[in-house]
């Protein structure tokens, strides 16, 4: 059952919705704006969940700012307690895949712009997710992600793609560096000096949150704006 709240920076209540995503029934939070135009999908990274502390306090600072958000489990309860599953690159990806299908035929009358949000393992999978030919992905953001992990699939991936490493994170920044030279899309790398690998230094998540709301704003938000001005 949905219930109203509110918070948003736009006027009037927003929905929040627990959902069960077939045909695996994965648990997740459906969050919506009034005159939802962009919803962001979140992919969480290995260990974690829907209930992801970063990942909610993320999504919260993107909801203000008008966004939807998804925040659903890639695994069931039974499946996560495997370590080839948590670490099952294209499982994790299928499972993402699923989610965004399910959500475009959910939202289908109002067809808003979809956009990833992938964390550690979970940036992977939405690169190998985004780089299938038929994905409606038009934006990613990566926050401490593994993208060497989606391996072959990075050339294909052609949404915008925002790669955000802490400056202490070094063995993962130097990872993020060479999975960049395979890809062909628009692709850019955003350090925050200071952070380690979780962001858990004070006013990191907060820099992670600034960068993402910029890229998404102005890959889903203004381009959205820009083709409607452009139609005759």
């Amino acid at each position: 059952m949905s219930r109203m709240t509110h918070g948003n920076m736009q006027s009037g209540p927003y929905t929040e919705e627990p959902v069960a995503i077939p045909p695996f029934g994965l648990e997740g939070l459906l969050v919506l704006p009034p005159r939802c135009r962009a919803v962001i999908v979140f992919a969480h990274g290995s260990g974690s969940s829907r209930n992801s502390p970063r990942n909610k306090h993320v999504a919260a600072a993107l909801q203000r700012a008008g966004f939807g958000t998804l925040l659903f489990d890639l695994l069931t309860e039974a499946e996560s307690s495997s370590r080839d599953n948590v670490f099952d690159i294209d499982l994790l990806a299928e499972r993402l895949t699923l989610a965004t299908e399910w959500l475009g035929r959910r939202m289908e009358r109002i067809a808003p712009r979809i956009g990833y949000f992938g964390a550690s393992t979970g940036a992977a999978a939405a690169l190998v997710a985004a780089a299938q030919p038929d994905c409606a992905v038009q934006a990613i953001v990566s926050r401490g992600g593994r993208p060497d992990l989606a391996g072959a699939a990075l050339p294909h991936v052609t949404a915008p793609t925002l790669l955000i490493i802490g400056g202490l994170d070094r063995e993962v920044l130097a990872l993020n560096r060479q999975a960049m030279a395979h890809m062909r899309c628009k692709a850019t790398l955003q350090i925050v000096p200071g952070a380690t690998h979780l962001f858990e230094e004070a006013g990191t998540l907060e820099q992670v949150i600034g960068h993402a709301s910029t890229w998404f704003s102005h890959y889903l938000l203004q381009s959205e704006a820009a083709d409607v001005s452009g139609q005759d």
